[in-house]
């Protein structure tokens, strides 16, 4: 979440970020105004009628210490007695709704996203690498895999339903393939430390990244235990130093395979074939905790990390900077990384990475100290998939597809694969 001084402060800054982003609407900023205002007031009152509470009890002491009578003192504690409670009842009201609404407000953003309305407006920064040339017309991975007997839609959808499928032999072996070269290369050159942790996490965690409340119902939800499985492991990642203090240098640097699971409510009628846009796919992700200082440096590093993995892979892609109605709401400044499908005939996104300054680390109380007995600071969070499994598998697919209607296997896989 964002400061709440810029509430107190600068409302119509917020409103120009609304616009800017293209939210104008998602929070009413006139009524969370006036709750703000409200609280403080409330705030103010309840202070002056404890401290006149306090001053009074102190006075009554004295008096009885001397026999005298203090029953008229004694009414006027109660009635600042009963103020402070109002005072508190309210609060406590106003605080739910001034949570909801103050949650609901997005990241400010960087000075260098440039402006724009939609994914058409988002420059591209740099490219890698050739399109592939085929003296043949290269096939969708989905009719790849389905002619090669590799993926199994139909018996996904027997098993779960529609956006769900099946792996088979090759393709099943690639992914655990690709998994592991990610894992290799992050945590042996690239310096992040490996971490395994839950699929399925508490409400606090979504909250911490920013999953809740807004976008709650695009997530799986397990209603009976208050838990919902994860969308991204930036969840657990990010999760795991809330409510802490960071002591030591950073940035502090960890990756985790995970499997995903997302409803991709919003995404009707996009991506319907082939594994583009499932409700459950594999990744490794990478998460940063790093210095305010250095936050977007560190952007630049965490990108140009996942972006290693494609060149492993000898594939050719494109990094875009997303611009301000296309950057997630708890995001600061965004590049997607985006490899080229020559069986689609287009860039497919295969990563998203973020610097989220400290938004995320408001909203989960993630601090650091500079040095012993300093004051605690919040860090600055970042995250990338470093890659979609199952968008990089597609991509080998078709981009190493031979004539004869197989599949080569990239030469960084080989050994994997052995």
């Amino acid at each position: 979440m964002i400061d709440p001084k810029f509430i107190k402060e600068d409302i119509e800054g917020i409103r120009k970020l609304l616009e800017k982003r293209g939210m104008t609407g998602v929070v009413d900023l006139d009524r969370l105004k006036t709750i703000d205002d409200e609280r403080r007031s409330l705030i103010r009152k309840s202070d002056e009628a404890r401290e006149k509470r306090n001053s009074l009890s102190r006075e009554i002491g004295k008096m009885k210490s001397k026999g005298e009578n203090a029953d008229d003192l004694m009414k006027q504690v109660q009635v600042h007695a009963d103020d402070i409670k109002q005072c508190a009842d309210r609060l406590a009201e106003l605080d739910a709704e001034f949570t909801d609404m103050h949650l609901s407000v997005p990241n400010f953003l960087d000075g260098s996203v440039p402006a724009g309305t939609s994914e058409a407006d988002n420059p591209v920064v740099r490219t890698w690498g050739e399109k592939p040339a085929f003296a043949f017309t290269p096939k969708p991975h989905y009719d790849l895999g389905t002619d090669l007997d590799i993926l199994d839609f139909e018996r996904g959808v027997k098993l779960a339903g529609t956006r769900f499928y099946v792996y088979k032999g090759l393709a099943a072996r690639m992914e655990r393939a690709i998994i592991n070269l990610m894992l290799d290369l992050h945590t042996k050159e690239h310096g992040y430390t490996e971490v395994f942790g839950p699929f399925i996490v508490n409400d606090d965690s979504m909250i911490g990244t920013g999953q809740f409340p807004k976008f709650k119902d695009e997530y799986y939800r397990i209603e009976r235990d208050g838990l919902s499985l994860i969308p991204t492991a930036e969840v657990p990642l990010t999760n795991l130093y809330r409510d802490e203090i960071l002591e030591g240098p950073l940035p502090i640097k960890i990756t985790m395979q995970s499997a995903c699971f997302r409803r991709e409510a919003g995404a009707a009628g996009k991506d319907t074939r082939g594994l583009i846009r499932v409700h459950q796919f594999q990744k490794v992700e990478l998460v940063k905790f790093a210095d305010p200082a250095t936050s977007f440096d560190e952007l630049e590093k965490l990108t140009r990390d996942a972006e290693e993995v494609l060149q492993k892979l000898n594939l050719h892609y494109r990094v875009v900077l997303l611009c301000s109605a296309d950057t997630s709401a708890s995001s600061a400044k965004t590049y997607d990384i985006e490899v080229w499908m020559p069986g689609l005939d287009r860039y497919v996104e295969i990563s998203s990475c973020s610097c989220f300054t400290d938004y995320q680390a408001r909203r989960a109380r993630i601090r650091f100290r500079r040095e012993a007995g300093q004051k605690p600071e919040l860090v600055h969070t970042l995250n990338g998939s470093g890659l979609a499994a199952g968008r990089t598998l597609a991509a080998v697919m078709e981009n190493y597809q031979t004539a004869d209607g197989e599949i080569a296997i990239p030469e960084a896989l080989k050994r994997y694969m052995e």
